[in-house]
């Protein structure tokens, strides 16, 4: 299992990049990439129940659903 630190890099990665000139193959694995962060820091999270993880997957989750609605078109 990965290390913590290692995700909440990535995930902060994941914050940070920009979301303009994206093609919709990128926002595909834009999307994936969200849900697969979201996924690990919830294991992380039902052993500690550390506030910080639930607020990286709430930020994680807000940019995951922008990303769907642009790609869904509306």
């Amino acid at each position: 299992m990965p290390n913590i630190k290692n995700i909440k890099t990535e995930a902060q990665d994941f914050l940070n990049a920009k979301m303009n000139n994206m093609t919709t193959s990128d926002r595909v694995k834009a999307s994936r990439e969200g849900k697969r962060l979201i996924l690990v820091i919830n294991e992380f999270f039902k052993s500690t129940n550390e506030k910080s993880l639930m607020d990286l997957m709430k930020a994680i989750t807000v940019k995951k659903k922008k990303i769907e609605v642009r790609l869904n078109g509306k």
